[in-house]
């Protein structure tokens, strides 16, 4: 299998803030909107350089989307950024009404996404999210996996017009994927070919998906990995074609297994090739306060529960 290296550890949401940078420099249009959360979002830079292209809403998330849509009309880019609980559940209505009724050009960039928030608990970890936005129509839909996928994620979207959902998150983790990456939303990317399984992975899961792989080729099992980075427009051609060779399929990701990736993968399994699917993610519940690692390991979201879920799915072949 092809070997991954850890270039050093950091957090997705600075990929997010070092791209905001970058794109205040670059693009003119670009503005950012935060709810009193700068510090965490890592949006600091852009603002000390492009103070009147910033506006700081406060705890008022909803009339940050509700402002965020408005200046689109005027043909600016709004990156609208606050937590990931804050971004999707306390302002849906504002989302579904003011932005993807319309299509309105709003990036929603969400950090602490997922269990590996940590410390804070079960009211700021969202698990919904992916679900709740892949919902909405012609809303798009991504969760990348480290430091310089996000940044290139960021740089992307910005380019694309229409709304957007960017998830990311807390933790340093590692940092593997290539520095010059063209990011490209709607395309899987094939990270290790396999013969036995397919795993498919996002976010912060695709690291633990690749240490799987090896533990796995140690034991004889030959396993496919595929970075999903973009969760809705979701590659159906990618996975359909590495699981008619590999007659099974494990999707793995830091969400509720109700509405994620492993959801999607499953509809479009059984409309198009139904194989056996095992999911390594939340099972129907909220987390709680602890560690990342703590938590990762108690809700079976790394490396050692993905490597059951393949072992499980291998029986059912």
């Amino acid at each position: 299998m092809t070997k991954y290296i850890d270039q050093g550890k950091n957090d997705t949401r600075s990929g997010y803030g070092d791209a905001m940078t970058e794109l205040g420099r670059t693009n003119p249009n670009v503005v950012a909107l935060c709810a009193d959360l700068v510090g965490s979002l890592k949006i600091q830079p852009f603002i000390d350089e492009n103070p009147e292209r910033f506006f700081q809403i406060g705890i008022a998330e909803a009339n940050m989307m509700g402002i965020a849509a408005g200046l689109t009309i005027g043909g600016k880019i709004p990156f609208a950024s606050t937590f990931a609980n804050f971004a999707t559940g306390r302002v849906y209505d504002q989302i579904r009404q003011s932005i993807a009724y319309s299509g309105k050009n709003v990036k929603i960039c969400a950090s602490h996404a997922g269990v590996t928030l940590g410390e804070d608990g079960a009211t700021h970890q969202i698990l919904e999210d992916i679900g709740m936005m892949k919902m909405l129509p012609g809303m798009t839909v991504i969760n990348p996996c480290d430091y310089n996928q996000t940044k290139a994620a960021t740089l992307a979207i910005a380019e694309y017009d229409g709304p957007v959902y960017l998830r990311f998150g807390r933790p340093k983790v590692a940092n593997f994927t290539p520095v010059d990456q063209k990011f490209e939303i709607g395309k899987a990317v094939m990270l290790s070919e396999g013969t036995d399984v397919t795993i498919v992975a996002t976010g912060h899961l695709v690291w633990e998906a690749l240490i799987a792989a090896e533990k796995l080729e140690e034991q004889g099992i030959s396993a496919e990995v595929i970075n999903i980075h973009t969760i809705k427009p979701f590659d159906e051609e990618a996975v359909l074609k590495s699981v008619k060779k590999t007659g099974c399929i494990v999707t793995a990701e830091e969400h509720n297994y109700l509405g994620g990736l492993g959801e999607t993968v499953a509809r479009t399994l059984t409309v198009q090739h139904p194989t056996p699917q095992e999911f390594v993610a939340t099972q129907d519940t909220f987390g709680e306060s602890g560690t990342p690692e703590q938590l990762m390991e108690k809700y079976g979201l790394n490396n050692k529960a993905i490597e059951k879920a393949v072992l499980r799915v291998l029986k059912r072949k």
